[in-house]
């Protein structure tokens, strides 16, 4: 955790906020962009703003105005390097990862469903992108949660291994049906993760500057996002 303001500051801002609700989890605390207001970081992510009374409160996205860049989020940056740091800390090995043969250019992280159409049809891009030096690595979102049959789906995937597990999620997407598994497995905690991150549909990208790109892009649009085509 982080606290760059005074402790009574940062108690006042908590004790506030869970009054409201108890599930409430402060994660830092630290001076804002805005003179007199404070930068509250949740666990969940979010960012907020409040006096240091902890009376009044910004929800929100917080723009400077630059006359040079114009309108500049800087709620986003902040969730940018949140997100960033968050994802760091996934493994290869937790995640369905399709690599290029060659140089890797550029590595997006693609939280799926395997029900979602828009996600099938993403997974059909993948060989492009492998093709343009971009690797996959795919994380598990069952949108409707734990215990759905999209989610013992997902789970039976992430018990295969290696070059199975690759196999296993492009026949789901297919439209297979794989036998059920059980192993310790990261499914859940990805899905939780997506939250964190601010996933709300499937699919959806975070970028390795922590850029979270919602929905289905073609290779070649995601390829000029990533910078590697003009």
């Amino acid at each position: 955790m982080v606290w760059a303001v005074d402790e009574d500051v940062v108690q006042r801002i908590t004790q506030n906020l869970q009054q409201v609700d108890t599930r409430i989890e402060v994660q830092s605390v630290k001076d804002a962009p805005m003179e007199g207001m404070f930068e509250v970081t949740l666990s969940t992510g979010d960012v907020l703003y409040s006096n240091a009374q902890g009376e009044y409160f910004l929800i929100g996205q917080l723009y400077r105005f630059s006359k040079d860049q114009g309108f500049v989020n800087l709620t986003e940056q902040q969730r940018k390097t949140s997100r960033r740091e968050l994802m760091a800390q996934v493994a290869d090995k937790d995640t369905v990862v399709f690599a290029p043969k060659g140089e890797v250019k550029a590595t997006i992280d693609v939280f799926t469903d395997v029900d979602c159409p828009y996600c099938r049809k993403l997974h059909q891009e993948v060989p492009k992108l492998n093709e343009m030096g971009v690797k996959v690595r795919y994380l598990a979102f069952p949108r409707k949660g734990e215990g759905s049959p999209t989610f013992n789906q997902m789970v039976s995937i992430w018990c295969a291994e290696g070059e199975a597990r690759q196999s296993a999620l492009t026949d789901v997407k297919a439209g297979a049906k794989l036998p059920a598994a059980t192993c310790v497995n990261p499914v859940q905690a990805q899905y939780h993760l997506g939250q964190d991150v601010g996933v709300t549909g499937t699919p959806a990208t975070v970028l390795e500057d922590g850029t979270l790109v919602p929905g289905y892009l073609p290779a070649a649009n995601m390829a000029k996002i990533l910078g590697i085509t003009e």
